[in-house]
């Protein structure tokens, strides 16, 4: 969202711009007004087809004190098929270094620079290196912006054909087994869609495992490729699903997975409502969020689980 009238802040670090001035169209924003301080830029990049770039990307890259990149080879094959040579100096930035570079990023920000952070497909910070930097930045007070680009997220979820309404993105899962499992058990009973990403080498054991926890007949979609050449929408059942990816599946994976159907009212008398919740209590879970779990497994109102809990405590149960 943007306002119509002018940060006066921008006016006053540029004495040569008068208030009714306007920058030019598609022009990066100027520097923030604070003094010494600088910009990081989020700036996203096509998940699979370079024509899906926004204009902005490229005049950010252009206008750039520092390019951090999570892969500079595919950084300079981006530049080339936009036509665009980064303004400044380019550095990777990666899991293997994002911890230690930080610093120095956070460093050149505070001094004025203008960064612009980029990763090899999507938005930074998601799935992706970025985090860390932002935190730093906010912690310095200087200003983090976007360049909203492609998102390999909301792409499939569009595309999936399930409900969009409401969501939640749970990245990558564990790679092992155990966890794996543990992870899928604690949003078994979540009614939002669930969206995941995953590598091709471990798809099937993925979906194998959706099937066990959320059901074999639960509905999802395996979005493989999007905007590519090779692009695959495979929907269906988690258990088909399974059985097609055991065939061993290619490419950057997106999975999307429906929620959990509302389950049906239980008629639970209150003294097992009270019973449940002592139980997940006695297991280490705080009162509320036992309240609220039992709520969900028996299809009640977490008030009337919250009640049948107040009236044991003064005996009236």
């Amino acid at each position: 969202m943007t306002s119509s009238s002018e940060d006066p802040s921008q006016t006053a670090a540029d004495p040569s711009r008068t208030s009714a001035e306007e920058p030019a169209p598609g022009a990066p924003a100027p520097h923030p007004a604070q003094e010494g301080a600088g910009l990081l830029v989020l700036a996203g990049t096509p998940i699979g087809d370079v024509a899906d770039a926004p204009p902005r990307l490229a005049q950010e890259l252009a206008a750039a004190d520092v390019v951090a990149a999570e892969d500079t080879r595919r950084l300079r094959r981006l530049t080339q098929a936009l036509g665009v040579e980064p303004g400044g100096r380019v550095v990777s930035y990666f899991e293997g270094n994002e911890a230690a570079r930080t610093g120095e990023l956070a460093d050149a920000l505070e001094g004025g620079a203008r960064v612009v952070l980029v990763t090899d497909a999507g938005m930074p910070s998601v799935s992706d290196p970025g985090y860390r930097l932002v935190a730093a930045a906010v912690e310095r007070g200087v200003r983090v912006t976007a360049v909203p680009g492609p998102s390999a997220v909301l792409t499939a979820l569009a595309v999936s054909g399930l409900p969009v309404d409401r969501f939640c993105f749970e990245g990558f899962l564990p790679r092992k087994s155990g966890e794996r499992l543990a992870r899928l058990r604690e949003v078994a009973a979540d009614r939002r869609t669930l969206v995941y990403f995953e590598a091709p080498h471990r798809i099937d054991d993925t979906l194998a495992a959706m099937a066990e926890v959320f059901g074999a007949d639960r509905r999802a979609a395996v979005c493989r490729e999007l905007t590519k050449t090779y692009e695959e929408v495979r929907r269906g059942p988690l258990a088909e699903l399974a059985r097609w990816a055991a065939e061993r599946v290619r490419g950057e994976i997106t999975v999307v997975v429906e929620g959990a159907p509302a389950p049906a009212p239980q008629d639970l008398a209150p003294e097992e409502l009270v019973r449940r919740v002592a139980a997940r209590e006695a297991a280490g879970e705080r009162r509320k969020e036992a309240i609220a779990a039992v709520a969900v497994e028996a299809g009640l109102p977490k008030r009337e689980v919250f009640d049948a809990v107040v009236a044991a405590k003064h005996g009236k149960v």
